[in-house]
């Protein structure tokens, strides 16, 4: 029987986004790619240090056990294949047991998301996370930069989404840019029994949420949480639009425009997504961040 990752979580990642590769792609941005193959070869038996999406990855991966494999992760990198042995060496060092790998030496790889029917890509490379997102599947860039901690609440990996251009479409962020606040309350209130259309990561959540759901005697546990600038009365359509999905999230902060920053640091999330590249400089002192390339409002 051929192998098939049907009905699996399927994750692709970068290897910058599982390890700090940050050293060595300034020795392949300041030279090329042999003096980064050859760095890459000297380090061979030199483990990696753990990346943005360490976490994420090390958690969704307990959710293999007990005879089941329902999470997949696959690394899909611009990587010469040399360069993709330090890689695979990396995560057998660190206990992580990962089977698959695509490198496609300096060409784009996210070609390769559809036959692998990834739910999530994760890439350093905002070209990359560009075309990801164009062709259907959710995707951020990884900010490196992002405080990485993978020893805590060890039993439940915790990922934030915001609400407009991530989870939902960016109808209502449009409307908010062209009219203002006001215009966008009262567009939203207006339309509050209608499901806003879908996002960018609304696979991603419905994969999860199934993952949860197929997997509760697990020893990991998926806590999700949607944290959005919305504020009442704008927060309704947002609820009833999850209930539309019949996908429910552990936590909602309708934040009215504070900082998302602090309010991370609380959730200690494994993984947080947004559209807008100032929240995600906020949210990346609390903890992994990916900035969502999409959207009306995603500079």
């Amino acid at each position: 029987m051929p192998i098939s990752l049907e009905g699996k979580l399927v994750v692709a990642l970068s290897s910058r986004a599982l390890f700090d590769f940050e050293e060595e792609n300034r020795v392949f941005e300041g030279s090329d790619d042999a003096a980064y193959m050859a760095l890459q070869l000297e380090r061979l038996e030199l483990p990696a240090r753990r990346g943005v999406a360490f976490p994420l990855v090390k958690k969704l991966l307990a959710f293999n056990g007990g005879g089941e494999h329902r999470v997949e992760v696959v690394i899909l990198s611009r990587n010469d294949p040399v360069s993709g042995l330090r890689v695979f060496r990396s995560a057998e060092a660190a206990g992580l047991s990962l089977e698959r790998g695509v490198f496609t030496r300096g060409r784009p790889p996210y070609h390769y998301l559809a036959p692998l029917g990834a739910h999530l890509f994760l890439s350093a490379f905002e070209e990359d996370v560009r075309g990801a997102l164009t062709a259907g599947f959710p995707s951020a860039r990884v900010y490196p930069q992002s405080f990485v901690d993978a020893d805590r609440h060890p039993d439940e990996v915790r990922i934030a989404f915001d609400g407009d251009a991530v989870l939902f479409s960016d109808e209502a962020e449009c409307v908010f840019q062209a009219g203002g606040l006001s215009a966008f309350q009262a567009h939203e209130v207006s339309h509050a029994g209608r499901p806003l259309p879908d996002g960018p990561f609304k696979p991603l959540l419905a994969a999860l949420h199934r993952l949860q759901a197929a997997a509760r005697q697990a020893p990991m546990r998926i806590r999700t949480a949607l944290v959005t600038a919305r504020s009442a009365p704008a927060h309704e359509r947002a609820v009833r639009t999850l209930m539309e999905w019949n996908i429910a999230v552990d936590e909602a902060l309708f934040l009215g425009g504070l900082p998302k920053g602090p309010f991370l640091q609380e959730f200690q999330p494994d993984f947080f997504f947004d559209d807008q590249a100032g929240h995600c400089e906020s949210a990346a002192a609390a903890g992994p961040t990916g900035h969502v390339v999409s959207g009306v409002a995603n500079g």
